[in-house]
């Protein structure tokens, strides 16, 4: 996970029974007994996606289309599936977590007298699944929310329904959250953020190429207004007026290229006072005492430009065109959680138009992923109940520890690097915090009331509830015991401030990991991961942070000035990439996600031949140890989209595409070539100053 996610995470207000970890001890208050034992039935899971020789397409030449040759095969006879817009080993496995959380979900439903995290789970599941009700309620849940809209006439009014708004979880127009201080990371403080866009990035707002996605976006405004009662032409009108007031947003807005290569934007430390004169018709020390947020000096106005154009607009722009906004962006929100005319339209634009998904998802797996934005760290208290051994655990940390000699080794041989310099290097890495599978703390979710009278209710109750908890942060130590992600969920991060690596149990499967499988598929898989979330310490952003989290500059002018020639190398390769469609890959945006790609293979080769020793080489099915490590590292890769997915990931992700993702970091490594026998000249032979090594 790039590491502008992972800060963007710290700012959220986001086997069978016998065999399975003991969950580790919570609070009383949510740990009251249940009436029933969690189970699993393993038979009733999708399968998970391991290399197999058979995969690969012989009739190619791995030297000059290892993509092609390691999953060329098996992307032809995967289709991506009806209700996705993409589908290969991350997706597989999401399929595989999702079907254990529905078992979970529906036994939590099913218990008599459920307390603690079972009932949370058991209510949002039992609401969300009631279609009927739901279907019957239609747009009743929230038209106290749209009276109070309706009665908005200047720009007092409008200020002040934005802060009480806000301080129900519900701030549609900026973010606003705790985050550790950039000056001292054992703090916390309050950061507020740039908003307020309906379309996924400011450029898509001016970009010749997404006109067509405009046209799209201005018809599903005016649906999602004509389907709360307002008269079609006066539709089209507020469709209108809402896609410019949104475009005066993007104009003062940050790209998402510009938030993931400059993570010191999140950081811009101010008075209260001085917070409250950039933004005159605003004022932050009253929207603070609105959120209950007291003796606050001073806290991070991110993205100033932004503040300062919403002020203005508070100021010059029509009531009726602001209630129009809040209106559309009210029930836009809920709509997932309404009845299925707003549910379908959503689903027609943010899902179809934009991405290229043919069908919306099964009720159930919609419902899921709600428990998982609102309750996730609930549902994975009971996840890994069934679904994490402790071997797995315990395997993780030997691969961890070799990991990190191996990226120690690297940083000790560095060429480029001055000597100290690399003592802060190596200081960092021995600061490493891992944590694996599942925090060895629960959060409490004591005082979150659910039931079984609304699903939006619910919902409601808990974006309140999350965000009042996470706000209680704000001005307090950093409580280090927190995980960012939840259990059930296949992915993994570096966390700057707490200068730790980050390893949720669902990722821990095949083809990332497997504690029968031989070591160097091990390596190829959740080894690079590893290796790929130490790096990202060590990417064009982590990089400037240091041991202890602290945002500093810790390089001579000489190193950094080095450190960038290679980076630009990497961004060079990159930008020479092209999709079969023609489409170009940009190499800035997707630099920290290459470079820690490209470190984290590296070392996750020394950490193999480290564990390999003098043993020889069992060559498995033909091949080397040595290729299938490669093997398995394309293994992960492998992924279909659909073509207005790829086309949106270019435009707004920080990770280039799957396919070139295979290739970019091997192509770099004289062992690939070794391994494949490739020559000169080969496309996946990189020599002289086209070769990239960094860390």
């Amino acid at each position: 996970m790039m590491l502008s996610l992972a800060v963007a995470t710290v700012l959220a207000a986001c086997a069978k029974k016998e065999d399975a970890a003991p969950a580790p001890a919570a609070d009383a208050a949510v740990q009251a007994p249940a009436t029933q034992a969690l189970t699993l039935d393993e038979s009733a899971l999708p399968g998970v996606n391991r290399f197999q020789i058979g995969d690969l397409d012989t009739t190619k030449n791995a030297c000059t289309d290892f993509a092609g040759y390691a999953n060329g095969k098996w992307l032809a006879a995967n289709a991506i599936p009806s209700d996705r817009t993409s589908w290969g080993a991350f997706e597989m496995l999401a399929e595989r977590s999702t079907a254990v959380q529905k078992q979970l979900a529906e036994q939590a439903a099913a218990m008599p007298g459920a307390t603690g995290v079972e009932k949370i789970v058991g209510d949002l599941w039992s609401t969300g699944m009631d279609e009927t009700n739901v279907n019957a309620q239609g747009i009743e849940p929230i038209k106290p929310m749209l009276a109070a809209i309706d009665g908005l006439q200047d720009k007092d009014a409008i200020v002040a329904h934005l802060n009480q708004t806000a301080a129900n979880g519900q701030n549609v127009l900026f973010g606003f959250g705790a985050l550790p201080e950039f000056s001292n990371p054992d703090m916390n403080t309050a950061v507020a953020m740039q908003g307020g866009l309906g379309l996924p990035d400011k450029n898509f707002y001016f970009d010749a190429d997404k006109k067509d996605i405009r046209t799209a976006y201005l018809a599903h405004i005016a649906k999602v207004l004509e389907l709360s009662g307002v008269a079609a032409a006066d539709a089209k009108k507020q469709a209108d007026q809402i896609l410019a007031f949104e475009t005066r947003l993007a104009k003062a807005s940050k790209s998402r290229e510009d938030l993931s290569r400059d993570v010191s934007l999140y950081n811009n430390m101010v008075s209260l006072a001085d917070a409250d004169k950039l933004t005159p018709n605003f004022s932050w020390t009253k929207f603070l005492e609105s959120q209950g947020v007291t003796g606050l000096q001073q806290f991070s106005l991110a993205i100033p430009g932004f503040h300062q154009e919403v002020s203005a607009m508070l100021g010059d722009t029509d009531a009726a065109i602001w209630r129009a906004y809040l209106r559309f962006h009210t029930i836009d929100g809920a709509s997932p959680y309404l009845s299925d005319a707003f549910a379908n339209e959503q689903f027609n634009f943010y899902s179809k138009t934009l991405r290229g998904q043919k069908e919306i998802e099964a009720r159930w797996k919609r419902v899921l992923g709600t428990i998982e934005n609102q309750s996730g760290e609930a549902l994975g208290q009971m996840y890994v109940k069934v679904a994490f051994t402790p071997e797995s655990k315990a395997k993780m940390e030997t691969l961890v520890a070799n990991l990190g000699n191996a990226l120690k080794a690297r940083i000790q041989n560095l060429a480029w690097m001055s000597d100290a310099t690399k003592a802060k290097a190596l200081e960092k890495q021995a600061a490493f915090t891992t944590k694996i599978g599942y925090p060895d703390k629960w959060r409490d979710w004591s005082g979150l009331a659910t039931g079984r009278d609304s699903y939006y209710g619910n919902v409601l109750a808990a974006q309140a509830f999350n965000y009042k908890w996470d706000l209680g942060k704000i001005g307090k130590p950093v409580d280090k015991s927190e995980w960012g992600m939840p259990p059930q969920m296949v992915n993994a991060y570096y966390n700057p401030f707490q200068n730790e690596i980050v390893f949720p149990a669902a990722i821990l499967q095949p083809p990332f990991f497997d504690p029968n499988a031989t070591d160097e598929m091990n390596y190829g898989g959740i080894g690079a991961v590893i290796g790929h979330e130490m790096t990202h310490g060590y990417d064009d952003q982590g990089s400037r942070f240091g041991a202890t989290g602290k945002f500093e500059n810790w390089w001579s002018d000489a190193d950094t000035k080095g450190f960038k020639a290679l980076t630009a190398k990497l961004v060079a390769q990159f930008d020479g990439y092209r999709t079969d469609a023609g489409q170009a890959i940009n190499g800035k945006h997707t630099l920290g996600e290459n470079i820690a790609d490209l470190g984290g293979l590296a070392t996750a080769y020394d950490a193999m031949k480290a564990a390999a020793g003098d043993t020889p080489d069992p060559k498995t099915d033909g091949l080397t140890r040595d290729q299938r490590f490669f093997l398995n590292w394309a293994t992960v890769w492998r992924r279909n989209f659909t073509p207005e997915e790829l086309k949106n990931r270019i435009a707004t992700d920080e990770h280039a595409p799957a396919q070139f993702r295979a290739i970019g970091a091997p192509s770099n490594l004289p062992t690939f070539a070794a391994a494949f026998s490739c020559k000169a000249g080969e496309a996946m032979v990189r020599t002289g100053n086209q070769q990239v090594v960094i860390w």
